[in-house]
């Protein structure tokens, strides 16, 4: 019963999740890199061009 109980207490009792902010801001850098290769994958022709052109207007 004692075992029971300690289990119980174990999966339902406050936990400390001190730690765990750490990994889920690595997390969220992670999946930032992710849509930032993305998007560089996605419009990269897109946008090269549009900065040639635009210095082609300045004459740069």
């Amino acid at each position: 019963m004692l075992q029971t109980f300690n289990f119980l207490a174990a999966i339902l009792g406050k936990r400390d999740e001190k730690g765990a902010t750490a990994t889920e801001y690595a997390l969220i850098i992670a999946g930032i890199a992710v849509a930032i290769v993305g998007a560089i994958a996605v419009f990269g022709g897109e946008l090269t061009g549009f900065w040639n052109g635009l210095g082609g207007q300045l004459g740069l």
